[in-house]
């Protein structure tokens, strides 16, 4: 048997205290993109943050995966989950994949993984996923993964000198069954 946490592309594991350069070109490409904007981190803040993660115990159903391409073993982007209400039965995640690994598969592998987890071994009921309006791509991608848009928030984030839309969008347990393979990646 395979692991659980590998696809034909990518692999899930934890974040290592070496990958925080690669954390640092995907705080650097989301800015440039036009997705989030902080202010500057040195890169030993990105090296404590690493190493943090390293040996960080997950908090509960809350916590975040580095992407590696299973060919390389380079470190592509990561996926997580951020929010989560075990008793209501829901739970938030996000995914970032550097800009030159974009539009290779990636996200679409590690997302279904994640939520094959979360869905059948967590037993949650449904996912919610928030998104920039003017992310496209994103906004493509959780509609071929089978998200439903449940809402607009409208003026919700300032980012690049102006409010933008955050696209609300979820997924039901019973959806993601349908749509995808239990086994598969």
């Amino acid at each position: 048997m395979t692991s659980f946490w590998r696809g034909e592309r990518i692999r899930l594991r934890g974040i290592e205290p070496d990958d925080w350069a690669g954390f640092m070109r995907f705080a650097e490409d989301e800015e440039r993109l036009g997705d989030l904007l902080n202010p500057p981190r040195s890169a030993e803040g990105f090296r404590t943050w690493a190493r943090e993660q390293a040996t960080t115990t997950p908090d509960g159903d809350c916590f975040q995966l580095a992407i590696e391409a299973a060919d390389s073993g380079e470190l592509v982007g990561a996926v997580g989950s951020y929010q989560a209400d075990p008793r209501a039965g829901w739970f938030e995640y996000g995914i970032t994949i550097g800009a030159e690994h974009r539009r290779k598969g990636y996200a679409a592998q590690a997302a279904v993984l994640l939520l094959r987890f979360m869905f059948a071994e967590r037993r949650f009921h449904r996912c919610e996923a928030r998104i920039f309006a003017h992310n496209e791509a994103s906004l493509a991608l959780h509609q071929r993964l089978g998200f439903v848009e449940e809402g607009r928030l409208r003026d919700r984030v300032f980012l690049s000198g102006r409010h933008r839309d955050l696209v609300v969008m979820g997924m039901l347990s019973e959806e993601f069954v349908r749509r995808h393979s239990m086994r598969e990646a």
